[in-house]
């Protein structure tokens, strides 16, 4: 067998090792968002539904998976990082809800469903966002007894979800859109701009994952820092490879439009360097993330193979 069809048989080894990961942990990650988003007296019937309808939408549950493997990488467990993933997944689920809305990226479809303000309406979906950033912070707090471990993981997610993190990443992200790459001083300029952007937008949720299943597992500084240091490389090169998924996949493949970047004039990835130096990109990024692993040894395991999944996705 030559060197490359090694890798091939290697690369799909490795994949069926992390979906079988996923697979098993998947069940307790969805019992537990099930029961975080169980009525509640006082909720209005339309609102629920619409919360259950975005945080139970079918996906991987990347992040709470990364929450999780974080946690294990430093001796936790998944009962002990369940708390954050599902707070994680929470503000992941209300951040897609405002992206979608028409005001924000205007989308009707994802994760092959209606968006939410298309399966309700827009002031119910705005209103579904809202309430679960602060029905996330609850849940950390009503289940962490250890105050201090509680604040450190709440705030952890606050800066990452605020106006610093997320909200100001795609605030700029919007802004980016009525400016052209000479507005920016030329490709360098708008690349790191780009860059910025997606460790705010994307990234700072991906290294709150890190950070927080770190925490809940008592992990010291050192490998907290490391772990944040993981995520930042795999956020970005998550968003690389977002990009090019959306210039080279069908809505079928991705569950949501594709090509909509370049037609609103969005910063991408592809746009500024060209497919072939996005991948390179990418899969530099990705030797940065498993770099930053090296403190861990054989416990990162499957937060390596979440790395090396990331170039090989096609949803």
């Amino acid at each position: 067998m030559d060197a490359s069809g090694e890798h091939r048989e290697q690369s799909v080894e490795t994949h069926r090792s992390l979906k079988d990961y996923m697979d098993a942990r998947r069940p307790a990650v969805e019992a537990a968002l099930e029961e975080a988003c169980r009525d509640r007296a006082g909720v209005p019937e339309r609102l629920a539904a619409a919360i259950r309808y975005a945080v139970l939408a079918p996906g991987k549950r990347l992040r709470p998976m990364l929450t999780i493997m974080a946690a294990e990488a430093c001796g936790g467990d998944v009962a002990g990082a369940m708390p954050s993933a599902v707070a994680i997944e929470m503000i992941h689920a209300y951040s897609l809800i405002h992206d979608d809305l028409p005001a924000m990226d205007d989308d009707d479809l994802r994760r092959g469903r209606p968006t939410t303000h298309i399966e309700f309406d827009e002031a119910t979906a705005i209103l579904a966002g809202d309430a679960l950033q602060s029905m996330a912070f609850a849940h950390l707090h009503q289940s962490t007894p250890d105050v201090s471990r509680s604040a450190a993981l709440i705030g952890t997610l606050v800066t990452a979800s605020g106006p610093a993190g997320l909200v100001g990443g795609q605030a700029d992200d919007l802004d980016a859109e009525k400016r052209t790459v000479e507005d920016f001083g030329g490709p360098d300029s708008a690349l790191k701009h780009l860059e910025a952007i997606h460790q705010r937008k994307t990234g700072a949720l991906f290294m709150a994952c890190a950070a927080m299943g770190a925490i809940s597992a008592g992990a010291d500084s050192r490998a907290v820092s490391a772990l944040t240091d993981y995520a930042k490389a795999f956020g970005l090169a998550f968003q690389i490879t977002d990009d090019l998924l959306d210039c080279t996949s069908t809505d079928e493949q991705l569950g949501k439009r594709t090509g909509k970047d370049d037609g609103r004039g969005k910063l991408t990835y592809p746009g500024l360097m060209g497919l072939d130096r996005a991948r390179a990109h990418a899969k530099a990024t990705i030797c940065t993330a498993h770099e930053s692993l090296q403190l861990f040894g054989a416990t990162a395991q499957r937060l390596t193979e979440l790395a090396d999944f990331v170039l090989e996705r096609t949803n």
